[in-house]
């Protein structure tokens, strides 16, 4: 069985789900410090305001009674003196009075956040004797140990002089206990918010995923029928985004393989064609002449007739092979068009005569004179030439015409009054060994690799190769565009 993370769609939930859970990890943690920082930052200001007000009541009754015998009544007034069984100690008529006010005033102040009454508070003298500890930990009269907490001077209001020292601070065991409670309720309301922020997350990222991965499981299983050698259907295209691309470059892949497939099998059928035609031919001439039923010249004639036909097809072929790998070599020279056009109108003007066909040049005197390698495009015009003798009538005429282009080039063109092209047939014209007659005659048809070579050799020279033709019996326009000398 395959590990759930072998798939695209287990390692996206897996990612989702680690990105929400270490997020609330984080969250959780960070909240926590946070909180207890403040906590404690809190817990520092309140003690630093209860030593001031613990330091007002002291300085007041060291002042009425004129030393430190009041110092239990100013401790109950501000709500700190405890009994032995941790309870509030009862003070006097005033001091209840008084009492009751800093019991009012400590519960609106803090008592519902850190039980208030877990302040510890000692007084000593200028000396550092102890004078009180309302959690009665150190004894009266004995100097005082380094102290923690808060401490807030006392002074005699009627001297103005300081007399002794307030020292407040808060039981931290006891705090701990708190603040770890409140905390704790604080992550256990945000670990069920971050489990709730989970379970929607895996739902979401599930769908996600899948959403995520169809697209990438259509495509396997497409390329995988590619591969068994089966056409695939084309793939839904969904959205705009980079799946959507990717099932959209797939489709053209798709149809490309398709076209591709389909001109391989026409290739395949037309090579067997090309190839056993003459083969057969050679063939029957072969046995005629052993069996002394052919006479040996004109057995002859025609077996070297259709050795040419196969050397011209190799030859051809072999040349589309280098083109096609880059191998093909140009050796360029400065070239004047006319001389080219010339050269090309007296190369199949006896053709043309022999057929009946009116072979003329058109050139404009301005055109301009172009590298060239003058074999190879002698080549592509003579297979465009060509072409339009075979698809002429006697009484037909072609004409080749150059004239300058826009881009400082030259235009070149060959155009017949002849058989014409089906505009269903145009788009093929430059696939090899395509032909656009129904019988395939090699009469007429030739090898179909005459503008396949063409369209390399002009291609090669940078220029472009275009066939237009308004329907059948409406002629043929070849239109030939070189870029100019650089």
């Amino acid at each position: 069985m395959r590990h759930p993370l072998a798939s695209l769609r287990g390692r996206i939930l897996c990612a989702f789900v680690l990105t929400v859970v270490l997020a609330v990890v984080l969250s959780v943690a960070s909240g926590y410090y946070v909180t207890q920082g403040q906590l404690d930052a809190f817990v520092a200001q309140l003690a630093a305001v209860e030593a001031d007000s613990v330091a007002r009541h002291l300085s007041r009754e060291y002042a009425a009674a004129g030393g430190w015998a009041a110092v239990d009544r100013a401790l109950a007034d501000a709500g700190y003196l405890y009994a032995e069984g941790g309870e509030h100690a009862a003070g006097g008529a005033e001091g209840g009075e008084h009492a009751g006010g800093g019991a009012e005033r400590s519960e609106s102040e803090a008592e519902t956040v850190f039980h208030i009454d877990r302040i510890r508070i000692v007084v000593v003298d200028g000396a550092g004797v102890v004078i009180r500890d309302n959690l009665s930990r150190l004894r009266p009269a004995t100097p005082a140990p380094a102290l923690g907490g808060e401490r807030a001077t006392v002074t005699d209001r009627e001297t103005g002089r300081p007399v002794g020292y307030a020292y407040v601070d808060v039981e931290r065991a006891f705090l701990a206990t708190e603040l770890h409670g409140l905390l704790r309720a604080a992550l256990t309301t945000t670990a069920l918010g971050g489990v709730l922020i989970a379970g929607v997350a895996v739902v979401l990222a599930a769908w996600m995923a899948s959403r995520i991965t169809a697209p990438v499981s259509l495509l396997t299983r497409a390329a995988r029928r590619i591969a068994r050698g089966a056409d695939p259907a084309l793939l839904p295209v969904t959205s705009g985004d980079e799946l959507g691309q990717m099932s959209e470059a797939f489709n053209r892949m798709t149809q490309a393989l398709h076209t591709q497939r389909a001109l391989r099998r026409r290739l395949i059928n037309d090579l067997s064609h090309e190839l056993n035609t003459p083969l057969s031919v050679i063939q029957l001439e072969a046995k005629g002449l052993l069996d002394r039923l052919q006479e040996p010249a004109g057995a002859a004639d025609r077996i070297i007739g259709e050795v040419t036909l196969l050397a011209n097809l190799v030859r051809d072929l072999n040349w589309l092979a280098d083109s096609d790998s880059g191998d093909l070599r140009l050796s360029r020279e400065p070239c004047p068009v006319g001389v080219l056009l010339d050269a090309e109108l007296r190369r199949w003007q006896p053709q043309a005569r022999r057929r009946r066909i009116s072979l003329e040049c058109q050139l404009q005197s301005d055109v301009p004179a172009l590298a060239l390698d003058r074999m190879r495009m002698s080549q592509a015009l003579g297979n465009v030439v060509h072409n339009a003798l075979q698809h002429t009538d006697a009484g037909g005429r072609i004409t080749l015409a150059a004239a300058p282009a826009p881009n400082g080039g030259v235009a070149l063109t060959v155009t017949d009054d002849g058989a014409g092209i089906t505009a269903a047939d145009l788009p093929h014209l430059f696939e090899r060994l395509y032909r656009t007659d129904a019988s395939r005659s090699r009469g007429t048809g030739g090898s179909g690799l005459g503008l396949a070579i063409a369209r390399a050799v002009i291609a090669a020279h940078g220029g472009t190769i275009t066939v237009t033709s308004a329907g059948l019996g409406h002629g043929t326009t070849v239109r030939i565009s070189l870029p100019g000398a650089t």
